[in-house]
């Protein structure tokens, strides 16, 4: 899957003292994508811009609010040490179209994604984002 993309893989003591908000830039990119490519998949008579109107709704920080919570209770210790670290960290950007709780509980699920993709975790990168499409349609 993604982890064509990848330049390098990182070790998990490597990837754990990245800034959160590192893990979350690279976790946005990766989430972007596979979403793209999910509604792609099950769509291919969408326009370019339906794509892109739809992936909005899988992206945004409500969406991905969402799938946190829905997804917490099965987060190993390590994932939701780097989640929370995500979640908590202090970021200069404003949401203006969130509520700040979803807004960080958003950042902490993309530090998630990117930690697992640039530890080459493929299976639990795949668990997490399956689930991400499972939440956002239920």
């Amino acid at each position: 899957m993604l982890e064509d993309l990848r330049v390098r893989e990182f070790n998990r003591e490597e990837a754990r003292r990245l800034n959160p908000l590192q893990l979350a830039l690279i976790g946005d990119g990766v989430y972007e994508i596979y979403i793209r490519n999910y509604i792609l998949s099950n769509n291919t008579d969408l326009s370019a811009h339906k794509i892109h109107v739809k992936a909005i709704g899988y992206v945004k920080a409500k969406s991905q609010s969402n799938i946190m919570h829905n997804i917490e209770d099965i987060l190993t210790e390590d994932e939701l040490y780097i989640y929370k670290r995500g979640r908590n960290a202090k970021s200069a950007t404003i949401p203006k179209n969130a509520d700040v709780i979803d807004y960080r509980n958003a950042t902490g699920f993309e530090a998630l994604v990117g930690y697992l993709y640039l530890t080459g975790n493929k299976e639990r990168l795949n668990i997490i984002l399956e689930k991400s499409t499972e939440t956002y349609l239920t």
